[in-house]
């Protein structure tokens, strides 16, 4: 939490008013390392964008999910599978069953919100 981590972002938006893109510009403007992940992008601010959570290389820190839980629960599998140990529902993303889920794998599991996490070395 206090170094720099490797966070994707699953959810990530190229439009400047999501939360989303905000957390993207303000942990590359802080050292950290950024994977954006959406199907439908190819870059973010000139970050390559991954389209599944599978594609991501290995040794991700920290995943932030920034999308409603009928959609989150489509990538349950996906995000069990992932092994990123620490996983983060932001507002509106809250997921019960998920998050269940993944604490009952190990996973460290947070409803908080990035931004504020990212404001106070948190994240």
């Amino acid at each position: 939490m206090d170094g720099k981590n490797k966070v994707a972002v699953l959810g990530a938006s190229d439009k400047a008013d999501r939360y989303s893109n905000m957390l993207i510009k303000r942990l590359r403007a802080r050292g950290h390392q950024v994977f954006p992940v959406n199907p439908a992008l190819t870059a973010i601010d000139g970050l390559p964008v991954y389209r599944t959570l599978q594609d991501l290389p290995k040794g991700i820190d920290v995943l932030t999910v920034y999308m409603n839980a009928g959609r989150s629960d489509a990538l349950a599998d996906a995000i069990l599978a992932s092994g990123i140990p620490r996983v983060i529902f932001n507002p509106g993303a809250e997921n019960e069953g998920l998050e269940k889920r993944l604490q009952d794998k190990g996973f460290r599991v947070e409803e908080a919100c990035s931004l504020v996490l990212s404001d106070i070395n948190q994240l």
